[in-house]
């Protein structure tokens, strides 16, 4: 039987708004293993290069694991390449992981589950994928309206960071995306969904379990091809988010996903893109962001939720997974007791007010008012970045007030907000 690490020490760097997290497992016998999940930022933090070479020296030129949750760019970026080999992406692909985790939407050929899922569901899924890609059309749109709008002077200057920070943050990233494709051998770059049975990473990091909790398949759940306007059960207070197109990339009756403005859709995606930039760009401000906000929230509900289970320990890694893409893991009674006895939790979506669902929060039970013994009280750990996603007119500034206040009361709390000036990191150490 293989022996489990005795430690562990957790890096969560500074990145400004964005995730970079390094999971350095020790143990009694034999090297370090090291696991790098997400490495990305839209604004401030340390230079990517300077954390991809903090990254390869502390793993002594070895990464074993690579999680890239899902494709936005505070999550992403850091894993671009550049053309001189000089990127942060060149740094970690030099690390040569052995295994590469991403979501299966970024699966090539989209498929759910190669030998059982039935061809209707590859079909779904691959659908959804195509609905995804719009994102990138509409976020190229709303970035370069975002950034220099002609009757700028007219227009509430907040919508306008906020669509050039959504916009962004969802621009395809193609030397990263490629770099995560083809940095770890073919046959350990896995494309993972919900499931009960934990991956088989006994190579990469022995003694650990690792399961997946999501995303859900479209077989499984439809959840995360619809979006919730509100939701006073489950969100950190939502009032003031505004209106949402409800169903931009939702099922139809007939269990395809329905193509935003399908009156419009015409043959073949090239052309189909253009119509959408050209109608996108004749939008208002307001309008505009209300299509945007509801596609950036389902990249979001594509996030890779990991449940790690490394000696006596549980952590949670949910990356920005919201409601839709919690749903079902939060149905299943397995998942339940699983997450009742969580030490650690890595905050959802940079500590948003509806990434941490009110039911999750519930089944926390190692909060510090629920212990006898207060050195058994969970950890929560947040990247994150105030003043950049989100107002707090409308309650719904990131990190969320209320939220935080409950994390600083109930959990023993890391933030990157609380680095002193110049510190790359925060370490966090946890006997196992």
């Amino acid at each position: 039987m293989t022996a489990a690490p005795r430690r562990l020490l957790l890096r969560a760097y500074q990145v400004g708004f964005g995730d970079c997290f390094v999971l350095r497992f020790e143990y009694a016998r034999g090297r370090a293993r090291h696991m790098l999940i997400d490495f990305g930022s839209t604004h401030g933090g340390a230079k990517p290069v300077e954390i991809a070479e903090d990254i390869a020296e502390w793993c002594e030129g070895k990464l074993d694991v690579v999680v890239a949750t899902h494709r936005h760019k505070d999550h992403i970026s850091g894993f671009a390449t550049k053309a001189n080999g000089r990127g942060s992406g060149d740094i970690i692909r030099a690390l040569e992981p052995s295994c590469v985790i991403q979501p299966w939407t970024e699966h090539p050929k989209a498929k759910t589950n190669a030998t059982t899922a039935p061809r209707s569901a590859a079909a779904r899924a691959r659908a959804f994928v195509r609905a995804l890609d719009l994102i990138h059309d509409a976020a190229a749109v709303a970035y370069e309206v975002g950034r220099g709008h002609a009757h700028a002077r007219s227009i509430d200057r907040s919508l306008l960071a906020e669509l050039a920070f959504i916009g962004d943050d969802n621009l395809t990233n193609r030397p990263a995306v490629e770099n995560l494709m083809t940095m770890a051998p073919k046959s350990r770059t896995l494309y993972v969904r919900h499931g009960k049975r934990p991956l088989g990473l006994a190579r990469e990091l022995p003694g650990i379990k690792v399961t997946v909790l999501g995303p859900p398949t479209l077989e499984q759940t439809d959840t995360i091809a619809k979006q919730r306007r509100t939701d006073p059960d489950e969100f950190w207070h939502v009032l003031g988010l505004g209106t949402f197109a409800t169903h931009a990339v939702a099922a139809d009756g007939g269990g395809r996903i329905a193509p935003l403005f399908p009156s419009f859709v015409m043959k073949g995606d090239p052309v189909r893109a253009r119509w959408l930039r050209r109608r996108l760009r004749g939008l208002s401000v307001e309008r505009l962001l209300s299509i945007v906000r509801i596609l950036d929230k389902a990249m979001n509900n594509t996030s890779v939720i990991l449940l790690i289970e490394a000696g006596k320990k549980k952590l949670l890694f949910p990356g920005d997974a919201q409601i839709e893409n919690w749903a079902y893991a939060l149905e299943q009674k397995w998942v339940q007791k699983l997450l009742a006895k969580v030490d650690l939790y890595k905050v959802g979506h940079h500590g948003s007010l509806n990434a941490t669902p009110l039911t999750l929060w519930d089944m926390f039970g190692k909060k510090r008012s629920e212990l006898d013994d207060e050195a058994d009280t969970m950890l929560s750990v947040m990247s994150t970045q105030p003043g950049v996603h989100g107002r707090t007119d409308s309650k719904t500034e990131v990190p969320r007030r209320s939220l935080v206040a409950s994390l600083r009361e109930e959990t023993e709390h890391y933030s990157t907000t609380d680095l002193r000036r110049g510190a790359l990191y925060e370490e966090i150490e946890i006997d196992l």
